[in-house]
């Protein structure tokens, strides 16, 4: 559709919409805050954490990076996204450990946060007054659909969040569910595309049906 362009124009590109959306803009602000990236699984959440962190480093900020010690899938010591690009991580069994932080770090980033303890929100809130940058990416819920560990309240909380979406492999809409396709009922049970897959919201509500279609 061609629009009339009235006074200055610029080409407007995918990627501009990408870095506008996912990244929060931050002339101005103090230093310290809290930045959630969340959605259900095979949504990207740790690429664009380790996106984010990657950019801090090029602009020369010291930056650590944590996991929750339960997360041992593709790597122990390693936060490893689905595309397989990785870094070297500090692995942590209590979130209270956050606090032993060096002080000249300037960006934090945690990766599953759902698997930490209920202490994770109020362990960000200091660090952010400590004027560091914090950057959570987590599952915002579980495979029932109710909200998973300390995600709500890090939502709550943070000031700026970024919501991202995998695609439903029944329908291709987007999706927004981690449906769990094995019989465990654990809130947390480890596993990839042999126990889970993502869904949109009508196909995790048909369940087990979309299994034979």
């Amino acid at each position: 559709m061609n629009t009339e362009c009235r006074g200055k124009c610029f080409p407007i590109t995918v990627d501009f919409f990408i870095f506008m959306f996912l990244e929060p803009h931050f002339r101005g602000q103090r230093s310290g805050w809290i930045e959630v990236v969340c959605g259900s699984m095979f949504s990207g959440k740790t690429e664009e954490l380790l996106r984010r962190l990657r950019r801090a480093k090029i602009a020369n900020q010291n930056v650590a990076i944590y996991k929750p010690a339960i997360d041992v899938r593709y790597d122990e010591t390693r936060v490893v996204s689905h595309d397989a690009s990785s870094i070297e991580a500090n692995v942590l069994s209590h979130s209270s450990d956050l606090l032993n932080v060096d002080s000249e770090i300037n960006v934090v980033g945690i990766d599953e946060a759902q698997f930490f303890d209920m202490q994770l929100t109020d362990v960000c809130q200091e660090l952010a007054l400590r004027n560091i940058r914090v950057i959570v990416a987590g599952l915002d819920m579980d495979y029932r659909g109710m909200p998973f560990g300390p995600m709500p309240n890090l939502l709550a909380v943070a000031e700026y969040i970024t919501k991202v979406h995998a695609i439903c492999v029944h329908c291709g809409n987007l999706a927004t569910h981690s449906y769990r396709l094995s019989e465990h009922d654990s809130v947390v049970l480890l596993g990839e595309k042999d126990r889970y897959e993502p869904r949109c919201r009508t196909c995790y509500s048909m369940g087990n049906i979309m299994k034979l279609i």
